[in-house]
């Protein structure tokens, strides 16, 4: 794509969006290996949010590109700068440049869009959001081919103005992906409630955990406070003992049993209470 870009704003744009798609899977295996460590003195509780501020660094990077190329572009079409596209010699023959370009970004999306549609499966098997945000935009890669082919095919049909409009649109659905994921990316460093992997919708595993508990004969009431902490989650569970008679070990029970409630579940602090009154969360 940068070898045949030549001076096509939609190109350009398009080729910037491709380079911004190699953050999030970059970022995202560092994050893997740091999250891998074990827990020590500096960090007890261990590494696992790593991939959250990976997933907050990406999305950052992708919306102040994404500005910027949206101010390129909107810069040349209010300048009403009127692009040329050339010939360039393909196996000795003089060839429009446009068809190169055109060949160049139809080649260019069959790879993340097939790989996107490879991700996102295991991305929900696994609840990885940062994975599943790189597949999306991965997915939807064939949109910004299609609007750079049009706009260049509108600069070779003379209209001078499609180039730039082109680069425009494509800057547009890159800062909608950028601020979508940002605003998951502060939703979970701000420990807010698990949520299914595609948009805001809560999950239901906090129920099932207070249901785990409340089947426990000893248990009167209980309540469930949940984060997610990447793929994982952790948090507290408070219970209300029906008789405190060996409290210590019906609490390891409680712990055991919600921990093997779900795979997700990393670790739960279970902690016996007079009455929920003071952790029942504000629904006003």
């Amino acid at each position: 794509m940068y070898l045949a870009m030549g001076g096509s704003q939609a190109m350009k744009t398009a080729w910037i969006e491709d380079l911004l798609s190699m953050i999030p899977p970059v970022l995202f295996l560092i994050a893997l290996r740091q999250r891998r460590k074990d827990p020590d003195a500096q960090y007890p509780y261990g590494r696992r949010r790593v991939v959250l501020l990976a997933f907050l660094g990406a999305s950052t990077a992708v919306v102040l590109v994404g500005l910027f190329v949206l101010y390129d572009g909107a810069t040349a079409l209010i300048a009403a700068e009127h692009p040329t596209i050339g010939t360039m010699q393909v196996f000795g023959r003089d060839v429009w440049a446009g068809w190169v370009m055109v060949a160049a970004l139809a080649y260019s999306v069959v790879p993340p869009v097939v790989l996107g549609h490879m991700k996102l499966p295991l991305a929900k098997g696994v609840h990885e959001k940062v994975l599943h945000a790189d597949a999306a935009m991965n997915k939807a890669d064939w949109m910004t081919g299609a609007a750079a082919i049009a706009g260049i095919v509108g600069v070779g049909l003379g209209l001078w103005w499609a180039d730039a409009a082109a680069a425009v649109l494509i800057s547009l659905d890159v800062i909608w992906d950028g601020l979508k994921n940002l605003r998951g990316a502060l939703a979970d460093l701000m420990d807010q409630r698990p949520t299914a992997i595609e948009g805001q919708t809560p999950d239901d595993l906090p129920a099932r955990l207070r249901q785990r508990l409340l089947g426990l004969d000893w248990v009167a009431d209980a309540d469930v406070r949940l984060r997610e902490e990447g793929h994982v989650v952790s948090g507290e569970a408070f219970v209300v003992p029906a008789d405190g008679d060996g409290l210590v070990d019906k609490l390891a029970e409680a712990k055991e049993a919600v921990e093997a409630a779900d795979w997700r579940v990393y670790e739960i602090v279970v902690t016996a209470v007079r009455d929920l009154a003071p952790q029942a969360p504000d629904d006003s």
